[in-house]
């Protein structure tokens, strides 16, 4: 049996859409003041849900002293919440309202049993790594991964990397991608790249269309810190964590990332393990 938790404090979030989670959003509501849990919902979320006071808590900021964060929405919402979260106790359980929902609990189609599950703690946590970026503004962090690519209408630019202090090529490519395991199955899986299973203790470089015969993907050990260098002279190459925009490598600069332990807490269902995903989410086929 999952070891159960005490839920007293809720956080909601959804993503930018609030007729696709109405439903989740109504019933969480409910659930949580079955279970005699407090639902603490960001100024903004009330606005976009049109919801009044009745059964929720409305905070300006989502406040990080909670029991559990419910995340309506995909990967995205989900991402988001554990970033928010990250270097804290707090599980994100999710329910998926997007289109692969790798990190979801539950599916809509079993809100109900999942809501329940959600407040009363029983679920298991899987404790995710995540990668540390240092950009101009300051160090960022990503759960999924890094990415540095080429802008439109640009040329193709020639990015150099290095690991454990070692420079291991230059590439002509339209970008490079580090993703932690959980990241391994998204931008990094449509690069060729290969699949880290969860509890896998390094992350993966790969590379988005190289011109070359010869650069191939590499799994990286935890302590060796990437640096990525644009050998450009003129054209920026655009930066993205987990999907998100955050600035340029400019010609001649460099970016170090570090892999870090234990950022983000997940919540899951059990016997929802990472090979039954990957078969549920990817292993199906048209016959």
């Amino acid at each position: 049996m999952s070891p159960e938790r005490e839920i007293r404090r809720a956080a909601l979030v959804s993503h930018s859409n609030p007729a696709d989670t109405a439903p989740g959003f109504a019933a969480a509501r409910e659930a949580a003041t079955a279970a005699g849990c407090e639902l603490i919902i960001p100024a903004t979320e009330a606005n976009k849900h049109g919801a009044g006071a009745e059964g929720l808590k409305v905070v300006e900021r989502l406040p990080l002293d909670v029991d559990l964060c419910l995340a309506l929405g995909g990967d995205g919402t989900i991402l988001r919440s554990l970033r928010h979260f990250s270097g804290t106790e707090v599980p994100v359980f999710g329910v998926n309202y997007g289109t692969v929902g790798f990190l979801a609990a539950a599916e809509p189609s079993a809100l109900d049993e999942g809501l329940r599950r959600a407040f009363a703690g029983e679920f298991e946590v899987v404790e995710l790594p995540g990668l540390e970026a240092t950009l101009p503004e300051g160090l960022r962090l990503a759960l999924n991964d890094v990415s540095f690519t080429r802008r439109p209408h640009h040329r193709v630019p020639e990015l150099s990397y290095r690991l454990g202090g070692s420079e291991v090529g230059n590439v002509r490519c339209d970008g490079l991608v580090a993703a932690t395991p959980v990241g391994s199955t998204g931008y990094n899986l449509a690069n060729g790249g290969p699949i880290l299973a969860w509890g896998v203790a390094g992350y993966v470089v790969s590379f988005i269309a190289p011109h070359t015969l010869t650069s191939r993907p590499l799994v990286v050990a935890p302590d060796d810190v990437l640096h990525v260098h644009n050998l450009g002279d003129r054209d920026p190459v655009d930066v993205a964590m987990d999907g998100v925009p955050h600035g340029r490598l400019e010609p001649g600069s460099e970016i170090e990332i570090r892999f870090r332990e234990n950022l983000g807490r997940l919540a899951q269902i059990e016997g929802q393990s990472f090979y039954r995903r990957i078969r549920e989410k990817f292993g199906h086929f048209v016959q």
